[in-house]
């Protein structure tokens, strides 16, 4: 079998310019070294292997690795090899000379203008791990030797169906310990046909939305809401109507979008609402499903979070409240075990359960199957339910540590009133007249993260403050981090 070595120089030489062999295969090599396509401390073949592998005479290869070495571009190590060289004679002179010219500036791309104003409001941040990041578990603390003999074990000897494409929703030992683990917990009412899993639960809003709506059919979307939902629907042509949290106390139906056509989708976070914490009442929980149900809409409801609850009695999940209710109930083992983790799950109305998984399978090609069966083993031998509760503890205590922090330095008033005993981050309020986006950079500029309130309303009269998570900073990094915070947020 060829090297990559003896491939690049049999895609690069040009026997027909004249010159001698062995003075095309070096000019073949330093081309490559100059332009990084044999990197600094890279390998060259043996000579005899090169001189096979491209049908060349070894003495041709040995002249031109000599005049390589020669130059500077290679060195040997007596029993070890010819290696490329850390730095080349150009680069030596360039340094005398001065910087080299600068590259001649490309041409704009032209992106669509869905994707322009993606990728210039993005939301995804660069750093994902730090006081206050929000929405991020304490990835440390992941039961990993456990995971790891399982996923071990696995690997000795794999079956060959977990090793190519997948079909059917995930893999079946997992969609069974979903299902179990959600009707106990989470009372939501589904066996293992029901359940889809996923990469993440942006790729279940985006399944619903290709499956469920048409251009131009109507969207209802949280207000204020979680950003994943926006910037999926800022990339299609659906018509997107604010349903207003703040609003609900203000009686039936108050906040709901007026006039025009019925939704096709209503994506709601009732458990625990994302960002602001508030938990949807059980007459406003039932009076959405009952629209649900007479206009022929779908609720999509996210239970990101619902997990970690420190205090009260557990929040069960609207889908739960009745029988073959027009809910596609949507998780995620992001929160619970760890982001890198990108597994998530869908519970499907068995009316449309089929369908999903067909299309699931055509547009997002299934895979990770020895991933899903070892997450799998990990639930139903106890670890994943002994991580929760170990979990709950940690967080309730770094959270009581925030908001004491936010109370004693601002005063409670800071502290948003909706937010419920639960989840990974808390909501500081800012005065109106605050800019929220600009405290956050200046907190960043300082290796403090957070996130900007005012970014998760469509609408631009948003009301200001910080999202801080709490969840993965270590009980002594929490004072130190808001101190620097209280510098930002302080004229």
């Amino acid at each position: 079998m060829k090297s990559i070595c003896a491939d690049l120089v049999l895609q690069r030489l040009v026997p027909a310019t004249g010159a001698a062999l062995n003075r095309q295969l070096y000019d073949c090599l330093r081309g490559a070294i100059l332009d990084g396509s044999l990197p600094p401390s890279s390998a060259l073949p043996a000579s005899r292997d090169l001189a096979r592998e491209t049908g060349m005479s070894r003495n041709t290869v040995l002249h031109a690795y000599e005049q390589l070495r020669a130059e500077g571009y290679v060195h040997s190590r007596v029993g070890s090899g010819t290696f490329v060289a850390e730095t080349t004679p150009e680069s030596q002179l360039a340094t005398g000379r001065g910087a080299a010219a600068a590259p001649a500036r490309a041409a704009p791309v032209r992106l669509a203008r869905r994707a322009q104003a993606l990728v210039d409001d993005a939301s995804a941040a660069a750093r994902q791990w730090g006081a206050f990041m929000p929405g991020v578990p304490d990835v440390t603390q992941f039961p990993h030797r456990a995971f790891g003999r399982i996923v071990a074990r696995l690997w000795r000897d794999p079956a060959p169906e977990l090793l190519t494409y997948s079909h059917g929703g995930g893999h079946p030992a997992l969609r069974e310990a979903v299902a179990e683990h959600l009707r106990v917990a989470r009372a939501v009412r589904c066996d293992a046909d029901q359940v889809l899993i996923t990469e993440g639960v942006h790729q279940a809003i985006d399944l619903s939305l290709r499956m469920l709506a048409d251009p131009s059919d109507t969207v209802w979307v949280e207000e204020p809401g979680y950003w994943g939902f926006h910037k999926l629907l800022q990339m299609g042509a659906w018509r997107v109507r604010p349903l207003r949290v703040e609003a609900e106390g203000d009686g039936p139906g108050a906040g709901w979008p007026r006039g025009g056509s019925a939704p096709r989708l209503i994506f709601v976070t009732p458990s625990h609402q994302y960002p602001l914490g508030s938990v949807m009442s059980l007459a406003r929980r039932r009076e959405l499903l009952d629209f649900a149900r007479q206009s022929g809409s779908w609720i999509v409801e996210d239970d990101y979070d619902s997990e970690f609850r420190f205090a009260g009695r557990p929040i069960p999940s609207m889908q739960g409240l009745e029988d073959d209710s027009p809910v596609i109930y949507i998780g995620t083992f992001s929160k619970t075990l760890f982001p890198g983790l990108r597994v998530g799950y869908m519970v499907l109305p068995r009316a449309l359960a089929a369908h999903f998984r067909t299309a699931h399978a055509d547009l997002y090609r299934e895979g990770h199957a020895i991933t899903q069966v070892a997450l799998a083993e990990l639930i139903g031998q106890g670890h994943y339910a002994a991580h929760i509760r170990r979990m709950r503890v940690l967080y309730a205590r770094r959270r009581a540590l925030l908001a004491g922090l936010i109370g004693e330095h601002l005063g409670p008033d800071h502290l948003h009133p909706q937010a419920s005993n639960a989840g990974l981050h808390l909501v500081l309020r800012l005065p109106e007249d605050r800019d929220d986006v600009a405290i956050m950079e200046a907190a960043q500029a300082r290796g403090v993260l957070s996130r900007p309130l005012s970014r998760y309303y469509r609408r631009g009269d948003g009301r200001r403050g910080l999202l801080l998570g709490y969840a993965c900073v270590e009980e002594a990094n929490i004072e130190p981090a808001f101190r620097v915070l209280l510098d930002c947020i302080r004229p």
